[in-house]
């Protein structure tokens, strides 16, 4: 025993490194306590709310596992959430107080993990596996869906049949023209037909629409067009389909009582469908910004459910023995809810419209129970039941674009300074519009700001002009076509619904010129090239923080954005040359912005694509107008200066037999050569040789020849069960 007066002495009994030792773990402790309190501090500091940042964490692991390339990094992935909410709890046993941050730590990897194996989960159950190759194939099949496209003179039907060869049940979709329709071609009925079917396609280039990957999730085994007529073996029992026959109906009688395109337009509005709006009408209302006002989303389905909710509580209150006896906010938000869900059922259900639907449903429920009804808990909410349901969604433009409209206007108007601006005062009716029309252009400004990374990502072009054409489309649907539509619909059913059709027309054809005028003036639309993710996600990122953040921390997410994510966007550089993945078509590109392509065919998706890809909005030249350029009818001989450098590039025009050793002493010269056949072992050029073997592998090329760097399809493709490389 220690006397008094004599210090204890440790276990390393007074040697220094064991005294070190027994200490280190006590430091790293404290450590890691200072660390917590920081972080405890500044959290508390800016009122922190875990629950948006816990679905960010959710999709990350989704949006993860999309980027990853094979099982064991997807595996890796998930462990890696897992074991971070372990090292949470372990590292930080501290006292109680702290325990709701270990808490939101262990939450936030587990939710990673969770993002991670729901979306393999859900592409196992649901993805197809695609035809082994195209060609013709015998069907009897039943029809499962029906989908009218009367501006492109031909209809969808979406078939479950049986493959001969393989002996499985598949899911095909196949195009009609609208001359060749029958008769019961209904939901439900059973037909007999012949279709030309090819496997989904990947994307023709890096960056460009992967339909293979959509299919995978929506089930197809394979696309094509019906040869020859259909026959009908079994008519539909008349219980399949019976929402799509009433929305086809509704369509129809709009589009008979109000023709042209403000009829498409209103059909579109009121049924879902549209499968009738002219292409010019899309275009313009694309390049105006006004596309979201087609598609039945968050705008439509808002305007109903407050109409009906509206409608609901100034109707009930006239009745007073009811209004005194049940709470009326209740009662109208359950009418209101049930017109929204009766309004998404009949305009076909599509996830962007169930996904309005949800997020409106929630906002009811919290006017109900007199809560925030716009707040990021609501909508975090509303996007962990779509990404539970459909977590494939997240990588789509429809999703990133619809949740971030919501975010920034979310965001917007919970500011402090934007609740002060639109806060009640005594005013004139003058000003108080003044206010709120300011506000919506101001809305609209920031909706576009936020919207913009991901159109360019997605389709690489912009409307630039949006801000300005929503300040006077958005009022004009909400307030005056839809109500319009919704009494001429009800007064057809005494027959007197043709002065309010004419009304809506009016309206619809104000509306059509908005998007044309808007769309026609200088600099309306702005082309860019291919912006990486890596661009994207620093946008996207410092959103979401500048978003879900509170207090002067927020403005954090301000510098990644400017120092790095504008700079990326403005250095985005179209590729020297494109490949396509059968190799047919050749764009490439000079210094002076302008596009060369092998064939020069207007209007095709090949060339639609190089050319957005590109982002030039030059006509296309012939690639024998190429400075130097040497063709014959089986090749063009090219010289491409980039740097100090001349590449010499070799492109096969024909299929025609060529004499090997010529071939091989034009290889010789060459640094680069691209054919869509496959070339023999003895043509060996300097660089690159892509031919048919090798783009199959690999699919479409993105070239560039400064920095020596090929981009493929399957860089980004790993062993998703969509991608169809040799090398999967």
């Amino acid at each position: 025993m220690a006397t008094q007066g004599t210090p204890l002495v440790p276990f390393g009994e007074g040697d220094p490194a064991a005294d070190a030792a027994v200490q280190r773990p006590w430091r790293m402790r404290a450590a890691m306590s200072r660390f917590a309190d920081a972080i405890e501090g500044f959290l508390a500091r800016s009122g922190f709310d875990r629950g948006p940042w816990l679905v960010v964490a959710f999709a990350a692991g989704i949006g993860t596992w999309f980027v990853l390339a094979s099982p064991w990094q997807w595996v890796m992935a998930a462990a890696a959430g897992i074991l971070f909410s372990l090292g949470a709890i372990a590292l930080w046993k501290v006292e109680d107080d702290r325990a709701h941050l270990r808490l939101a730590i262990c939450a936030i990897g587990l939710a990673f993990a969770a993002g991670v194996a729901i979306i393999w989960a859900r592409s196992e159950m649901v993805g197809a596996e695609p035809l082994d190759r195209p060609g013709m194939m015998g069907l009897d099949a039943h029809v499962l869906e029906r989908e009218e496209r009367p501006a492109d003179g031909r209809l969808r039907l979406v078939l479950a049949a049986r493959d001969a060869d393989a002996g499985r049940p598949i899911k095909v979709r196949v195009n009609v023209p609208m001359e060749k329709d029958i008769d019961g071609l209904d939901e439900g009925a059973r037909v007999r037909l012949k279709a030309r079917l090819m496997p989904p396609s990947p994307p023709l280039l890096p960056g460009a629409y992967d339909f293979a990957r959509r299919a995978w999730f929506d089930g197809y085994a394979a696309t094509g067009s019906l040869v020859g007529e259909v026959e009908i073996m079994e008519r539909s029992t008349g219980a399949d389909g019976v929402i799509a026959r009433l929305q086809r109906w509704l369509s129809a009688h709009v589009r008979d009582n109000l023709g042209g395109s403000s009829g498409s337009i209103a059909a579109a509005f009121a049924s879902g469908d549209r499968g009738s709006i002219a292409e010019a009408d899309e275009i313009a209302m694309r390049d105006a910004g006004l596309t979201h006002l087609l598609s039945i989303s968050g705008l439509h389905v808002s305007a109903v459910i407050a109409a009906a909710y509206f409608l609901a509580i100034k109707l009930l209150a006239l009745w007073s023995w009811f209004a005194l006896r049940v709470r009326l906010p209740l009662v109208a938000a359950a009418v209101a809810a049930g017109a929204g869900i009766g309004y998404t059922l009949l305009t076909g259900a599509e996830v962007p419209t169930v996904r309005s639907c949800i997020g409106a449903l929630l906002v009811l429920v919290a006017l109900a129970l007199g809560r925030e009804p716009l707040s990021m808990r609501m909508v975090a909410v509303a996007a962990t039941v779509v990404l539970l349901l459909w977590p494939e969604s997240l990588i789509g433009p429809s999703f990133q674009m619809s949740f971030a409209a919501v975010i920034a206007i979310v965001a917007l108007h919970n500011a402090k300074p934007v609740r002060d601006f639109l806060a009640p005062r005594e005013e004139s009716w003058a000003r108080w519009s003044a206010r709120r029309t300011l506000m919506l252009f101001v809305t609209g400004l920031v909706i576009e700001i936020a919207l913009t990374p991901i159109v360019l990502f997605h389709f690489h072009r912009a409307g630039l002009y949006g801000a300005f054409a929503n300040v006077l489309a958005i009022p004009l649907v909400t307030f005056i076509s839809m109500p319009l539509i919704a009494i001429a619909l009800l007064f057809d059913t005494i027959g007197l619904g043709a002065p309010f059709w004419w009304l809506a027309g009016q309206s619809l054809d104000l509306l059509l010129g908005i998007a044309h005028f808007t769309a026609a003036q200088p600099g309306a639309v702005k082309l860019v090239p291919h912006i990486g993710l890596v661009t994207l996600l620093v946008f996207v990122g410092g959103g979401l923080w500048l978003a879900l953040w509170r207090g002067k921390g927020r403005l954090c997410g301000l510098p990644p954005v400017v120092a790095v994510g504008v700079p990326l966007l403005l250095s985005a550089s179209a590729p020297d040359l494109f490949v396509t993945r059968d190799g047919r078509d050749v764009g490439l590109v000079d210094h002076d912005g302008r596009l060369f392509l092998l064939r020069e065919k207007a209007g095709s998706y090949a060339q639609e694509n190089i050319t957005e890809l590109a982002g030039t909005e030059i006509t296309p030249i012939n690639i024998e107008h190429w400075a130097g350029a040497r063709c014959t009818a089986d090749f063009c001989s090219l010289p491409i200066s980039r740097g100090e450098r001349i590449w010499h590039l070799l492109v096969a025009r024909s299929r025609e037999r060529i004499d090997e050793r010529e071939l091989a002493a034009a290889c010789e010269k060459s640094d680069i050569v691209i054919a869509a056949r496959w070339l023999p072992r003895s043509c060996r050029p300097k660089w690159l040789k892509s031919d048919r073997r090798f783009l199959e592998e690999n699919g479409g090329l993105a070239i560039y020849l400064k920095s020596e760097r090929i981009v493929t399809v399957a860089e980004s493709q790993g062993s998703h069960g969509w991608w169809r490389g040799s090398s999967n």
